[in-house]
């Protein structure tokens, strides 16, 4: 079949050399011409694990191309995905001008019957939205062509998005056209054939489970957050609490860690974009309103326990900062809580020592040159001079650190993790002032102490 991808972030790039890999021929568009460029070089925009390797072998192939000229890209394709951007206006609701720009476009450029497929994320009546569009064109054109238009919203988690896409847990097709419906299931027919994965629903189904699915993504990081607060006043752990309701076949344990917030370029825009929706249907989503306040509240929580650590004289203090993206597995530092304590930390008057292992690049890009920032090469030299050290990232990598390596090169002890990657007892045992989310807190000190007379 062949395909057209209008957007080449991480949906669009990644669906379009997925979709090529499964032996139909691709193009993937986008009006960024140096964008287009540097992928016609084999140079890949985003960090996503296996995309370069899974992009080059399909340009040698040559089922996958790159292109900017919307009118032989439509003229060639069957099928338009649309995976553009939907960022976040000020209201909280989505920014749908590059969806209807990409479709105009391809309205523009039609020379037959084709399917237009929104796999970018949209709020409900988008579907409608574009087919009134691309049938507004037509008529202005003079052209009487036969189109479906289909959402086809995607789950894709940076970090494994070749995996999710390539091993789907669903395919959700959102149309009324049995036509439509035949084309996208023959479309998706090899990722699909040894579970029946398809779902086949009306379109403004398919645009609400997406941000359905997120929501209770979301809901579920929140409630943990909120949770391990609890757990701090009242002396439990929030690490056996999941386990203990995780185990209920019920609830089962994903998305149930406590940390210092969600953040990335899905869960906060959606949360907001579906507050919004109800919003104009005057509808009141007290839920959603508390899952946004929950987590913006934990991205403080670090600040708290710093400013309470060092009686709040944080300036002239060292800060080692281990991992900056808002997850592992990509350099993606959309609304990325370690963003946020790294500007705490500067607007009082701190250094801080800055180590991740893919997202430097970007990172640089986001702060001015400061004297108060120091760019660094691994976990040790950031962790060189620092009174304490800051895990924002639970990057592989940091999982086995040989702590008697680094607490040398220290200026002082406290640990604070915000993603509770270690156990709070180890860490004591090693001389640090450890401090995690919904965990006991351990002093380093007297750990150490303790352990001797048990000795």
């Amino acid at each position: 079949m062949k395909i057209l991808v209008v957007g080449t972030g991480y949906v669009g790039l990644v669906s379009g050399a997925c979709f090529a890999e499964m032996g139909h021929h691709v193009i993937c568009l986008d009006i960024d011409h140096e964008k287009i460029m540097l992928l016609k070089q084999g140079k890949i925009p985003i960090f996503e694990p296996g995309l370069k390797e899974l992009v080059e072998r399909n340009v040698q192939a040559e089922r996958l191309l790159f292109s900017t000229d919307y009118k032989s890209s439509v003229e060639a394709s069957d099928v338009c995905f649309i995976a553009v951007s939907t960022p976040s206006q000020p209201d909280g609701s989505a920014d749908l001008s590059y969806v209807f720009q990409a479709a105009n476009q391809i309205a523009e450029e039609m020379n037959g019957s084709k399917v237009i497929v929104n796999k970018s994320t949209v709020p409900v009546g988008t579907c409608k939205e574009v087919e009134k569009l691309i049938k507004l064109k037509l008529q202005q054109r003079g052209k009487r062509y036969a189109f479906h238009v289909v959402s086809n919203p995607e789950f894709l988690k940076e970090g494994d998005a070749i995996n999710d896409c390539m091993k789907p847990d669903r395919i959700i097709i959102g149309t009324k056209s049995t036509r439509a419906a035949e084309l996208m299931q023959e479309l998706y027919s090899p990722f699909n054939l040894s579970h029946d994965r398809i779902l086949i629903m009306d379109p403004a189904s398919a645009e609400l489970t997406k941000y359905a699915a997120n929501a209770m993504l979301a809901t579920r990081i929140s409630f943990m957050n909120e949770m391990a607060g609890l757990c701090e006043l009242v002396g439990a752990d929030i690490t056996k609490i999941r386990k203990g309701i995780g185990s209920d076949k019920r609830i089962g344990y994903s998305f149930l860690y406590a940390g210092v917030g969600y953040g990335g370029s899905c869960f906060p825009k959606d949360i907001q974009a579906l507050r919004a929706t109800a919003k104009k249907e005057e509808y009141k989503t007290p839920l959603l309103d508390a899952i946004e306040e929950v987590n913006q509240r934990q991205k403080n929580v670090l600040n708290t326990k710093i400013l309470d650590y060092f009686s709040s004289e944080l300036e002239g203090k060292t800060f080692a900062i281990w991992g900056l993206s808002f997850k592992p597995g990509t350099d993606d530092l959309r609304e990325a809580p370690a963003l946020n304590l790294i500007r705490f930390l500067l607007e009082n008057g701190a250094l801080v020592r800055l180590f991740d292992p893919v997202a430097m690049t970007k990172a640089k890009a986001l702060f001015k040159k400061s004297p108060q920032i120091q760019w660094c090469k691994n976990e040790a030299m950031a962790a060189t001079g620092a009174d304490a050290i800051c895990l924002m990232t639970e990057w592989k990598q940091f999982r086995f650190i040989d702590f008697s390596e680094i607490l040398p090169l220290m200026r002082g002890r406290a640990f604070f993790d915000g993603r509770n990657q270690y156990h709070p007892a180890e860490m004591g045992a090693k001389g640090f002032d450890y401090f995690s989310i919904g965990q006991p807190v351990v002093l380093g000190a007297k750990a150490s102490v303790e352990i001797a007379s048990v000795s």
